[in-house]
């Protein structure tokens, strides 16, 4: 088995805990433990099971084998497509103008209720490690070893409950030698074995990965050598005029720069890149982008076979501790992200890349093995879900609601046919936007103005809309809001896009711009 990664010294974890929770000292009540694993931009089309251009070429065994084993949401979507806002919704069950974390800037504040707080004073043991992101102390959890800010690939600095200082306080806590994705694993591993075996576990295994620089281990450095893989579509969309769109994005390009500036000067940039020194001088654009994307989908796909590895090795020990039948496991990603669809990288927009949650769930007592629901499924109703299955309240202020029933194949009769969603961030290339989504469309307003929204631009984009038929056009190549035959279907989905902003509580009455823009474009 892999070694733990060196602790400092005098850094003790994994005691059990000595005190107790009146009257909840058992697992007696056979509820059921939880395995929570949370990655980052790991996009649906780079998970192999949601089909794509990509799976036959993705490294994931142990997806496949929860998959097999559980069920796969073929429709969850984030409310916020942004780490940090994103992650706030599953851990509250709360829209972003419900929990006040609307942008990256932003932070979750201790006091907010949130699933993990709702397990514990239920009697869970709980746990988490890895990525935690909203910068502030973590609340809820019995133990924690969390990344500053959005740490490292290797030899990470981590902060735990006896060095906390919140990441605006200046970068402290201890390195743990290794890779980040294998840390993270063994500090769960260890957690499940040295659990208090009379009462349930909560652990969050948060990765770090995929983020941005898309690192990987030695062993996956030659995953990939010689294999040409294949290319979107759209992935020589060079600017608006082919689809209609009526914004910039983050194209390809952004990314070669980066590239090359860190290749220029690797100390001067924020994060360290796998396989640099990187160039697309003297190509021309087609080849520069093609180039451009080979790089980006290699080392992504390789920092992805890495959490699968972990999976794996996540998978073996509820196997070995005899807890596979009596844990939930769940694998989702924050968000998605574009692999070079429409030319971009990164996420945010409302495109399905970025919107879609990957989801795989296993727990062999309820849920038919080999599964697929077609629900829609939002991130703030993750926290619904997990108090259902713990028997507890579900979080003071949450919006969501507990899909425990759908996993069973026994969807309520009002269970929503439709979605709403709102990015709050302002820049020219991203205007600050909102929509819905149904079974078939989608309509987004891009309202373009930072409003208050912390990270924004200061400045103003002209107000526009998009409108996509996903039954025809499913990778959203042609922009049909003007398109005189869509006409009533998207005046119809203006009315429940509004319909749908008051069942939220998402009316900007303290916003008076937005007012405005509303009375003038919508």
């Amino acid at each position: 088995m892999k070694a733990l990664p060196i602790l400092p010294a005098g850094l003790a974890i994994f005691l059990p805990l000595s005190c107790t929770v009146p009257g909840q000292g058992r697992q007696a009540d056979g509820r059921p433990n939880i395995l929570f694993i949370l990655s980052d931009d790991h996009t649906s089309q780079a998970w192999g099971i949601y089909g794509g251009i990509l799976a036959g070429h993705v490294r994931n065994d142990h997806i496949r084998r929860l998959a097999a084993e559980g069920c796969v949401l073929e429709n969850c979507f984030c409310t916020n497509s942004i780490s940090v806002p994103s992650r706030a919704s599953i851990l509250t069950g709360a829209y972003s103008h419900r929990n006040g974390v609307y942008s990256l800037d932003d932070a979750l504040p201790p006091a907010a209720d949130n699933f993990a707080k709702r397990c514990r004073d239920g009697g869970y043991r709980t746990a988490l490690y890895g990525k935690w992101h909203l910068k502030k102390k973590p609340e809820g959890f019995d133990d924690f070893r969390v990344f500053h800010d959005q740490g490292e690939y290797r030899d990470p600095l981590m902060k735990s409950p006896a060095n906390w200082t919140d990441d605006d306080q200046g970068k402290q806590g201890d390195t743990l030698r290794g890779f980040s994705t294998d840390i993270v694993a063994d500090l769960t591993i260890e957690r499940i074995r040295h659990r208090e075996k009379d009462r349930p576990f909560l652990i969050c295994c948060h990765f770090k990965a995929t983020h941005e620089p898309w690192d990987f281990p030695e062993r996956m450095e030659h995953l990939y050598d010689g294999v040409a893989l294949p290319e979107p579509p759209s992935l020589m969309e060079f600017g608006r005029e082919a689809s209609g769109r009526v914004f910039d994005g983050q194209p390809l390009e952004n990314l070669a720069w980066r590239w090359e500036t860190a290749s220029a000067d690797p100390s001067k940039w924020w994060c360290v890149y796998p396989e640099l020194p990187f160039s697309v001088q003297g190509l021309d654009r087609e080849e520069g982008r093609r180039k451009t994307y080979r790089k980006l989908v290699k080392d992504y796909l390789r920092c992805g076979a890495t959490i699968d590895d972990n999976i794996g090795r996540l998978l073996r020990t509820l196997d070995e501790e005899g807890l596979s039948e009596n844990t939930i496991v769940i694998y989702v990603s924050d968000q998605g992200y574009f692999l070079g669809e429409h030319g971009f990288f990164d996420k945010r927009i409302m495109y399905e890349e970025s919107l879609r949650m990957p989801f795989v769930i296993r727990y062999p007592k309820e849920i038919p093995a080999g599964t697929r629901n077609s629900d829609i499924v939002l991130n703030i109703d993750f926290a619904s879900l997990l108090a259902d299955y713990a028997g507890t309240p579900a979080p003071e202020g949450s919006q969501g609601r507990s899909f425990r029933r759908n996993l069973a194949g026994q969807t309520p009769a009002d269970w929503r046919d439709r979605m709403y969603y709102r990015y709050w961030t302002q820049h020219r290339i991203r205007p600050a936007h909102m929509g819905i989504r149904n079974r078939r469309y989608k309509l987004i307003f891009f309202y373009g103005d930072r409003l208050a929204t912390t990270g924004s631009e200061d400045l103003s984009t002209l107000p526009a809309w998009e409108f996509y038929d996903l039954a025809t056009d499913p990778r959203e190549e042609r922009n049909r809001y003007d398109d005189p035959a869509c006409a009533g279907i998207i005046a119809g989905m203006k009315q429940d896009l509004l319909e749908l902003r008051r069942e939220v509580g998402d009316t900007d009455p303290a916003t008076p711009r937005m007012e405005e823009i509303m009375e003038e474009y919508y």
